[in-house]
């Protein structure tokens, strides 16, 4: 199977699929760090007969659509310029896809709203919703007008028992500024006719139906800026809101129902634990008891039974990545516990399954290792290999990363993740990269592949990630505890991961540069006004230099919830906020400075870093500035990345002098 299937992709050339692996030089290139996965996602269609897949070919993403009976595919290619954001099987024999355009604040393409349909042996290919819609489909059998609809559209459900409909969830964009109410309609996968069957009670709602496709509930941010839940018993009937976050606690939220429609599970609270999953039952609209919960980490994500009916168990990651049971001798969990075995340092989870849960696609991946797709059968218990994600990464090249944690200076407890460059692992006072995600609230770093890690691992750099104080996964406290932290006790947490790396011998204190994207952008600008002494470099990568702006010049300046959603988090006190500004406290600047920018970021637009670099300009202080007209939040064009990582690591050469000379060259 695995080698007919790849020869049969191999030689279509209709298909562009390529499988030679490129001549390895003996190094890790910065081209091979910086080109995007060759597969993402893969997905089986309700019956077996086909995959679907997202892919990249000649530097084009397409969606491929393959038959496994035949080992044959077709090519799907989105319009100029997009690529496949998302896709489901509608029924055994179509898929529905969703778009991304790059002209968004995104670093990778941002979904347009759109919904396409395409049959999967390509025929019927129509485009079914959207602000692009209009004009005939191309497809003989499907000659319906489709309207055009300033709108987005997300999926809500398919239908298994309806292969003509499924349920989507509209919002409109002409109804004020700060968003409409969404509304649910059952489309037509062929020709995109639709009619409604409930308006949400609050605007850009998340929607939730159970298995008899009949949406029960809407999830949302209030105008506070807090969580909120409304339920309804059915169609037609009258929503109540049954759940309403506070700064004290989130609000209960649905995730899934199970087999029989009579059980909802929610996330909920439960004493001294972080996060906890407890069945809500329908009948009397109450919670019980926890079935699952834990004191160090929030829920990643739901693990299903292979025909996708019931809730089986949790995936967690308060360190590694983790499976934990909620229903004994489940199938899925024994697939993952079954190639777990087979696959050792390999996180395993089950992505996609046919309706029966005969046959599922399992995802095995590390954090040296973006990851590799299996077909199982679960008739003979067998797996079979279906592609790599990114075939020119080798793993035994890679750096590894370890979780770690430490007390901050108040006693939390924070969790972090290190990577030392491969065949130093227990090197000593090492050049360290202090690198900070963005977010920064709900927003983590996780066990996993990170080319932007190993651009600076696989040159001789110890890399640390801190998952501070307001990041996600590890209880909604956690998080709250960030609240209107900018530059306070979220900057503390970076500061004293730093000093424990120093204690604990991994950095040498004279070779620390700190590096973050967004929010942690921000982070490496304060951190080196906050802490002068304690970082030679700093890397502010699309970053935020100036709070106050975040009010005034942004995709959240014009919305009520957002600027809401602000003050709680961020706060609104103008002196706090010029306080904590980086642009405001460069008397303080000792580190050298890199500023890295996208023309087209509308989060965080390139005001911020062109008032910083004009200020350092103003200063007489030389920095380093690279600044790219036709990128966004974060650089997506391979060639731009390739760049960036060159200029960042020749920027770290400079001052804290890594050991390239060990480990291969540029």
């Amino acid at each position: 199977m695995k080698r007919t299937l790849k020869r049969c992709l191999h030689m279509a050339a209709g298909f562009g699929l390529a499988w030679a692996l490129p001549a390895w030089a003996g190094t890790v290139s910065f081209e091979d760090l910086a080109k995007h996965m060759q597969y993402n996602e893969v997905k089986i269609s309700g019956d077996g007969h086909y995959l679907a897949a997202t892919v990249v070919v000649k530097d084009k993403p397409m969606l491929a659509l393959i038959d496994l009976s035949t080992e044959k595919g077709v090519m799907v290619t989105p319009r100029e310029g997009n690529q496949v954001v998302n896709f489901w099987w509608a029924n055994n024999k179509r898929v529905l896809y969703t778009e991304g355009t790059k002209v968004s604040g995104w670093d990778r393409p941002f979904a347009t709203g759109e919904i396409f349909g395409v049959n999967a042996d390509g025929t019927g290919a129509a485009l079914l919703f959207g602000y692009r819609a209009g004009g005939t489909s191309n497809s003989a059998t499907m000659i319906k007008k489709v309207t055009s609809e300033r709108a987005s559209a997300s999926l809500v459900s398919t239908l298994p028992n309806d292969d003509n409909h499924v349920l989507i969830g509209v919002d409109p964009w002409d109804e004020g500024s700060d968003g409409a109410f969404t509304t649910a309609y059952l489309m037509d996968v062929r020709d995109g006719s639709k009619r409604p069957v409930g308006k949400a009670p609050l605007r850009n709602a998340e929607l939730l139906a159970d298995h008899h496709g009949e949406v029960r509930f809407a999830m949302g941010l209030a105008s506070q800026g807090h969580s909120q839940v409304f339920y309804r018993e059915g169609d037609g009937k009258p929503w109540k809101q049954i759940s309403l976050g506070s700064l004290e606690h989130g609000a209960e939220w649905p995730l899934a129902f199970n087999r029989d429609d009579s059980v909802v599970y929610m996330t909920c609270g439960a004493p001294g634990k972080v996060a906890a999953l407890c069945p809500w039952d329908v009948a009397t609209q109450t919670l019980k008891a926890p079935v699952w919960s834990s004191a160090t980490s929030d829920i990643e994500g739901l693990v299903h039974s292979l025909d996708h009916l019931d809730v089986v168990g949790v995936y967690t990651a308060p360190g590694m990545p983790a499976v934990e049971p909620i229903m004994a001798g489940a199938d899925t969990t024994k697939v993952i516990a079954t190639l777990s075995k087979a696959l050792p340092g390999e996180s395993v989870r089950v992505v996609s399954s046919t309706l029966s849960g005969d046959k599922a696609v399992a995802l095995a991946s590390s954090d040296m290792d973006p990851g590799e797709f299996y077909l199982w059968d679960n008739a003979t218990g067998k797996a079979t290999f279906l592609f790599k994600r990114a075939s020119w990464i080798k793993p035994d090249l890679m750096a590894s990363m370890q979780p770690v944690e430490f007390k901050a200076r108040d006693g939390l407890t924070v969790h972090a993740y290190l990577s030392m460059p491969p065949g130093r692992e227990e090197a000593k006072h090492l050049p360290l990269v202090m690198f900070i995600h963005g977010g920064p609230f709900g927003i983590r770093d996780y066990w996993q592949f990170d080319p932007y890690v190993q651009m600076m691992a696989t040159r001789g750099y110890a890399v640390l990630q801190v998952n501070y104080r307001g990041s996600g996964g590890y209880g909604y406290g956690f998080e709250r505890a960030g609240y209107r932290q900018w530059g306070g006790k979220m900057q503390d947490d970076v500061t004293d991961a730093t000093h424990w790396a120093i204690a604990q011998g991994i950095a040498d204190p004279g070779r620390i540069c700190i590096f973050g994207a967004s929010y942690g952008g921000y982070a490496a600008l304060e951190g080196a006004v906050k802490e002068p002494d304690l970082y030679r470099c700093a890397i502010g990568y699309v970053g935020v230099y100036d709070l106050s702006l975040m009010y005034k010049n942004g995709d959240a300046s014009n919305v009520v919830s957002a600027k809401n959603y602000l003050r709680l988090r961020l706060g609104d006190n103008e002196q706090e906020l010029a306080a904590h500004s980086p642009i405001n406290q460069l008397d303080s600047l000792k580190a050298n400075v890199m500023l890295v920018v996208g023309g087209q970021d509308t989060r965080v637009p390139p005001e911020h870093g062109q008032k910083l670099h004009a200020a350092l300009q103003s200063r007489g202080i030389a920095h380093e500035w690279l600044y790219k007209s036709d990128e966004a939040h974060g650089f997506y064009n391979e060639k731009n990345t390739v760049e960036l990582f060159e200029r960042i690591n020749q920027f770290l050469d400079r001052n804290i002098g890594g050991a390239s000379s060990a480990v291969g060259s540029h």
